[in-house]
């Protein structure tokens, strides 16, 4: 999680809500993805997506099953879907996400019957540095 929320740190410093994200492969980040909407004019540029499209063209392959995703902040439905079509297998998250999130949130992604894959999901990992990041992000632009 330490390698996500610097990734974190460093969209934030970028004008980017401080989200990051790393996919483990055997222990070792092969991919980190920074939330980058902005900068790329994307609306699907969130740092599970960068994480994963950058996974998945290391590998050469769109399954990575093999693989863990570590994000700092709960992924959003979009996000979701990205990571049950990817096959991750463990899902790890810093901060819930009340209003966005779709993990233990909003539709709750995973739990619904029309999901294909599920991922082993871990919450609250990171959880007071990442909900830090971003409440500083967010108080500094009010």
């Amino acid at each position: 999680m330490r390698a996500a929320l610097d990734v974190a740190a460093q969209a934030a410093a970028a004008g980017e809500v401080p989200v990051g994200a790393v996919v483990v492969r055997d222990g070792a980040i092969i991919a980190t993805g920074a939330n980058a909407p902005r900068r790329l004019h994307d609306p699907t540029a969130h740092a599970e997506i960068q994480a994963i499209r950058a996974a998945a063209n290391l590998l050469g392959r769109d399954r990575l099953e093999d693989c863990d995703l570590w994000v700092t902040l709960e992924p959003c439905a979009m996000c979701a879907g990205a990571i049950a079509h990817a096959r991750i297998a463990r899902l790890y998250y810093g901060a819930s996400d009340p209003k966005g999130g779709a993990v233990e949130h909003g539709p709750r992604f995973f739990a619904q019957p029309t999901c294909h894959h599920r991922p082993d999901i871990y919450a609250g990992i990171g959880e007071g540095e990442a909900a830090g990041l971003l409440r500083d992000f967010f108080t500094a632009r009010r």
